[in-house]
């Protein structure tokens, strides 16, 4: 009788501790600012508005193409390169273009090519979700730029390891701009686009830095555009199941991205929309059609009109 007492006693501590473990809370989310990012990006738009400063009083219309061309090239290593052809592998490119675009990639500074695919994969994968990098759900400000001032989500940091990434990591180039990132930004994009506008336009150091840091913020809120206001505005005439929306102002500030809704229906086309460049405002897709004419580019993946009429 004693071994059933005590047998009983033992089956009713079991029952008790599951019943506290099922029922104690989760442990909530709490948002971790990382100051250090904070600073950095307050003093990078400070010295952008300096740059602006001096490019509108002090310098010649020139130094506005010469912004332009700059950021065009920079959205090209983006947009042409990091998003259409390393995360969504959406066409092919020979080596010269590879490393075309890697350059460029790097000097518009938003993360190695590796972490930046990486991310978008993630991206596409859990969109709008706390597994999100840059989850629209908690807002404009965190999906444009507040979700590189703050930790990662655990949930974002779990499933990213589920990220198949082993194509990328095969690609020697891929590595080699991986492992020599930061001092390849300094060559590429804090000295070669600072020392061009000094030489150019008769600029001081420390104007052409601002200058060029003014290009920099410039370039990298159009790109946290498509992450916030593609997201947040506009319509859904492919999938009105999802989040991401058709914005014609995205598409303009862009170079052709603003597509959204379009392009997370079909993440494959490498046009990131329905239409090509001559029907629709989309330069990064002229470059890679222009690249294919070369034959630098091949390959290139677009879903049938059937199967966009379908869906």
């Amino acid at each position: 009788m004693i071994n059933n007492m005590d047998n009983s006693i033992n089956m009713v501590k079991s029952n008790h501790a599951e019943s506290t473990s099922v029922n104690k809370p989760r442990n909530i989310y709490k948002l971790e600012i990382v100051w250090r990012n904070v600073a950095m990006f307050i003093l990078l738009h400070l010295v952008a508005v300096y740059g602006l400063y001096i490019s509108v009083f002090y310098v010649s219309i020139n130094m506005i193409y010469y912004l332009t061309a700059v950021n065009f090239l920079c959205g090209l290593g983006i947009l042409a390169g990091a998003h259409r052809l390393w995360a969504h592998r959406s066409y092919k490119a020979r080596l010269p273009l590879k490393i075309f675009l890697a350059i460029l990639q790097t000097a518009s500074i938003q993360n190695d090519i590796y972490e930046w695919a990486r991310d978008h994969r993630l991206h596409h994968k859990h969109s709008d979700t706390d597994a999100d990098p840059h989850n629209s759900r908690r807002g404009f400000f965190f999906s444009h730029v507040g979700w590189l001032l703050c930790r990662k989500h655990p949930e974002v940091k779990e499933k990213g390891k589920t990220v198949d990434m082993s194509d990328l990591w095969a690609d020697p180039l891929i590595r080699f701009q991986r492992r020599f990132y930061i001092p390849l930004t300094i060559i590429i994009r804090l000295t070669l686009f600072t020392y061009l506008p000094m030489r150019w336009f008769n600029v001081s150091y420390l104007d052409g830095l601002a200058i060029n840091m003014m290009g920099l913020v410039v370039n990298l809120n159009h790109t946290w555009l498509v992450n916030s206001a593609a997201h947040i505005y506009g319509y859904k005439p492919y999938d009105n199941t999802i989040n991401p929306k058709e914005n014609r102002a995205v598409v303009y500030m862009a170079l052709g991205e603003g597509y959204h809704n379009y392009h997370h229906t079909f993440p494959y086309d490498y046009s990131a929309s329905e239409y090509g460049w001559a029907d629709g405002f989309n330069p990064a897709t002229a470059f890679i059609d222009l690249c294919y004419k070369l034959g630098l580019a091949y390959d290139l993946k677009k879903p049938t009109k059937e199967t966009i009429e379908q869906r």
